[in-house]
């Protein structure tokens, strides 16, 4: 029998409503103990209590009845009115007897609620403790509970809509069509190594081989594409030589004077970050230094953070004067650019064309073949009317994530990646088998494969490894 625990599941400070959550065996003998009440519980049904905190509980039975309690005297102290859940076992998330007290609001009542729970034989909870249980009792599988961890902290919308699908099973679901399809291959392996001398098709290696070829690829698009939008945010940053306007086009996104903008070159010396929600989206604003050779000390290493924060984007605004013509700096910009793109083609690269209001001098066909990109894609404005210049850069910002949005599988956790990194390991020896008709070391690494494939949703037999995981989590979960 384990531990009933009890934690408070808010956030703690000032609020409406508090709530303290109790699972476990004694969780309904211990509610009916804090209420005062004799009559049972229906369960998933709200029932307004009184709540009392009993003095000199803690050596107590719990098998002792309320009557009894009334009539050795015992002073119970009123602690609160609130509205007290019961969910039966197995009806629960926990899968165990739980029972949730919804009181009012601040942290006081929560923790004193908590204390008489404790008296009465409950334990704290340890981190992440309600949803560990809920994984051993099956009720949850790795996948589910990863998802609702990263939907408590996340704070773009989009993030959280690709975690409430992965909590709904799609990702249980892609694992289930990955291990059938290795399965199938293992079976048709199988025959083959037992009637060898039977009449099999000729060309069932090669129908195994192509099977595991879009296997492999569709696992590769969901690697790359999850190790590269893994974060809940998106980081974008403003790239371009000095006084481009790259602090303008910051402060016309936020539609407030966030960075100092000057005509003296060289004016930003240091990362500026900003948040803002685009479409569905948490973007991160990077403002950077002008990349340009100088001799100053300090403008030398805000440059040098200007290289790190293209290096870490999602997004990059190239930013480009449009009144005078592409120079070595601009040059340099480019470079940088096309090789960040070229280590990561995911990156996404929004040329912008500023001061479309002075004559334009600009050649923008030559700007489009050093990014290259198409001509169609750079954006002509002018950052002084910031109202505009906001509408069209939110436009052009939301296209290129919806394009890229979270409507593919997205493994959210390091273990996650790490397993669909191992599984295509050994479906690449598999196939190296499989070419030379090396039919038992091919079934052996398709087992493998299926091991690493399980890890994603399956819990660990390492006691220690859960506790890891579930230490990230949020006291009440």
């Amino acid at each position: 029998m384990q531990d009933t625990i009890v934690a408070i599941a808010t956030p703690s400070g000032i609020g409406g409503i508090c709530i303290v959550r109790l699972s476990g065996t004694n969780a309904l003998a211990i509610a009916q103990r804090i209420t005062r009440r004799s009559s049972a519980f229906t369960p998933r049904y709200a029932t307004l209590c009184s709540l009392y905190a009993p003095e000199h509980l803690s050596q107590e039975i719990l098998s002792q009845s309320s009557k009894a309690e009334r009539d050795s005297g015992q002073k119970c102290e009123l602690i609160d009115e609130a509205i007290v859940l019961y969910f039966a076992a197995p009806r629960s998330y926990t899968r165990e007897d739980v029972v949730e007290f919804q009181c009012h609001g601040g942290d006081i009542i929560g923790q004193r609620v908590v204390r008489a729970c404790v008296q009465l034989g409950a334990r704290m909870a340890r981190a992440g403790e309600f949803t560990k249980r809920a994984v051993l009792s099956g009720r949850l599988d790795l996948a589910q509970a990863n998802a609702i961890a990263q939907m408590i902290s996340t704070q773009d919308i989009a993030f959280q809509s690709a975690m409430i699908r992965q909590l709904k099973g799609d990702l249980g679901q892609f694992v289930q069509e990955c291990r059938e399809s290795l399965l199938s291959a293992l079976a048709h392996t199988e025959v083959m190594i037992d009637y060898s001398e039977e009449d099999i098709p000729s060309d069932i290696i090669a129908r195994i081989d192509s099977m595991l070829s879009h296997l492999d690829e569709r696992l590769e698009r969901i690697y790359v594409f999850s190790t590269a939008r893994s974060s809940d945010e998106v980081r974008l940053a403003f790239i371009g030589k000095p006084n481009v306007g790259k602090s303008s086009l910051l402060n016309a996104l936020l539609l407030y004077d966030r960075a100092i903008t000057s005509p003296i070159a060289g004016t930003t010396r240091d990362r500026i970050e900003e948040h803002i929600l685009i479409d569905t989206h948490r973007v991160r604003l990077i403002d950077t230094a002008g990349i340009r050779q100088s001799d100053n000390a300090i403008e030398t290493q805000g440059i040098e953070k200007t290289k790190q924060a293209l290096a870490e984007s999602t997004i990059t605004l190239a930013v480009f004067d449009g009144s005078s013509a592409l120079d070595l700096y601009d040059r340099e910009v480019i470079a940088l650019i096309v090789a960040r793109k070229r280590i990561n083609p995911k990156l996404i690269i929004l040329p912008i064309i500023n001061k479309a209001d002075k004559p334009q001098i600009l050649d923008s066909s030559l700007l489009a073949s050093l990014l290259e990109l198409p001509e169609s894609t750079l954006l002509h404005i002018n950052a002084l009317n910031r109202e505009a210049t906001a509408h069209t850069l939110q436009g052009a910002i939301a296209s290129a994530l919806h394009a890229g949005s979270y409507e593919e599988i997205i493994l959210s956790a390091p273990y996650q990646q790490e397993a669909i990194a191992k599984t295509r390991e050994h479906i690449h020896a598999a196939r190296v088998r499989l070419e030379s008709s090396e039919l038992e070391l091919f079934a052996y690494h398709i087992k493998d494969a299926l091991e690493s494939i399980g890890h994603i949703t399956s819990p660990y037999n390492s006691e220690e490894v859960l506790d890891s995981m579930f230490r990230e989590f949020c006291l009440g979960k």
